[in-house]
């Protein structure tokens, strides 16, 4: 980083907003879970779509890499530089416009944290169709680059559904500004799909435009405990495909016992494995919930919320694994989708690789069990180097044989890439990689991102 660069970009942003300094970025180039780190150059934080461009410009011209970031809540070092990047914070980008209720939409910035997107949909009276343990954290522009998912997407689906419009900033410094105020709208490509997923490898994501949703009359909330997953998935099956599902959460007994260790918050009910589902609707859904688990076989009787305070309770267990799942230092975490027929045989192999590569490592399975899409997190692994990359191969093979998707929710980040090719083929990185090219020629925005 030549010191006329850090100049130009100061003149940009402002002499407060630009930082070498090794200590600040340092804790910026580790990624959330601790486990993976980075080097940087420098940070930079532009409070404008404009002053984004003008960033990519300069860096661009002189040759410098850049990695994006938001809430830097990847789980998959998607934020981590590599190769002495400039560091682009999209965290001063913090508008939070009017809710219009009428058509339910709200235009904010990319740096608005998903809490404040919940906050201002809740003061309106509507609710905002994705949730994330995260939320006082991640970003709606960095869900938006992942696609995220979350706690809400058996009911309302991932950021890809939430998003109308987008403001981004192309590789060149090109301003794209893709909003239609008609719900119908088919003239050309789909370009705002287009960056929703692409984890920042194509443009900077300044702003969006979300879906609200109204808010549901009823509610009802339930924990319930299995013996076997079988059994469990069997009744996921049936609430997955019963109208008004809200969530459908896996809980393995394992999580259970270190929330009510680490965190205070005991399980509800007994059982290897527990389901939290919930249902809404404008009718009381209270005896549809109790007329599908009469035929389920539980260990004993189910854990019901009928209140928000109860409700609130249930969901405590599901809510506290993130914050204990680092009790042990930082876990090994996989992010998988899997067919709901093989999630049984995947959790008994998993745990048997894991005795094989490191026998005092404790595996936690929990998630969002409605779109197979699950969390394998190793807790208490202190594998490094080799001995962890040969456990996370291994593992990624697994789950490739018990066909599954190597990246549901999280992305491919930094930790995923070499593993791109068990899940797609070499016609689709191909495709990828040309789509890249002609957005990205130069290849230095977010470019340890996603491919080789």
């Amino acid at each position: 980083m030549t010191e006329p660069l850090t100049e130009r970009l100061a003149a940009i942003v402002g002499a407060g907003h630009v930082s070498t300094d090794s200590d600040v970025l340092t804790g910026r180039s580790v990624d959330y879970t601790g486990r993976y780190r980075g080097h940087a150059a420098a940070l930079v934080r532009p409070a404008t779509a404009d002053e984004v461009a003008e960033v990519l410009r300069v860096c661009r011209d002189a040759g410098v890499r850049v990695t994006v970031q938001g809430g830097r809540t990847s789980l998959v070092a998607g934020t981590v530089p590599e190769h002495d990047d400039v560091l682009l914070s999209t965290e001063r980008l913090r508008e939070i416009g009017e809710v219009d209720v009428t058509e339910r939409r709200i235009h904010v910035g990319a740096g608005v944290t998903l809490a404040d997107v919940q906050r201002a949909a809740t003061a309106a009276g509507l609710v905002f169709g994705v949730d994330l343990a995260a939320r006082d954290s991640a970003t709606v522009g960095g869900m938006a680059s992942t696609n995220a998912g979350g706690l809400r997407t058996v009911c309302y689906g991932n950021m890809s559904e939430q998003v109308l419009g987008l403001d981004v900033v192309l590789p060149d410094g090109a301003v794209m500004h893709r909003h239609s105020r008609v719900r119908s709208d088919n003239t050309g490509y789909d370009l705002a799909s287009l960056f929703v997923g692409a984890e920042g490898t194509l443009g900077v994501i300044t702003g969006l435009d979300l879906r609200l949703h109204p808010v549901p009359r009823h509610r009802v909330t339930a924990v319930c405990g299995f013996a076997d997953l079988d059994a469990l998935i069997a009744t996921g099956r049936v609430f997955r495909d019963t109208d008004g599902i809200a969530a459908l959460e896996l809980v393995d007994a394992r999580a259970s016992v270190l929330t009510a260790e680490h965190a205070g918050v005991n399980a509800p009910v007994e059982g290897a494995w527990q389901l939290l589902v919930e249902l809404a609707g404008e009718t009381d859904p209270t005896e549809r919930l109790a007329e599908i688990l009469a035929d389920a076989e539980l260990t004993g009787e189910p854990a019901v919320g009928v209140d928000t305070g109860a409700q609130q309770r249930l969901w405590q267990g599901r809510e506290a694994i993130a914050d204990v799942l680092g009790v042990y230092g930082p876990p090994l975490k996989f992010d998988v989708s899997l067919p709901l027929s093989t999630i049984k045989d995947f959790a008994a192999d998993a745990e048997a690789l894991i005795a094989d590569h490191a026998a005092e490592a404790i595996p936690v399975l929990f998630g969002h069990v409605g779109e197979g899409n699950l969390h394998l997190n190793i807790v208490r692994c202190a594998l490094v180097g080799e001995a962890e990359h040969a456990l996370y191969s291994a593992m990624m093979a697994l789950i490739a044989r018990h066909g599954g998707n190597v990246s549901s929710e999280h992305g491919v980040g930094t930790r995923k890439r070499e593993y791109v090719s068990m899940s797609r083929t070499d016609a689709d990185i191909a495709a990828m990689k040309a789509v890249k090219a002609a957005f990205d020629p130069d290849g230095y925005l977010n470019p340890a991102v996603l491919f080789d």
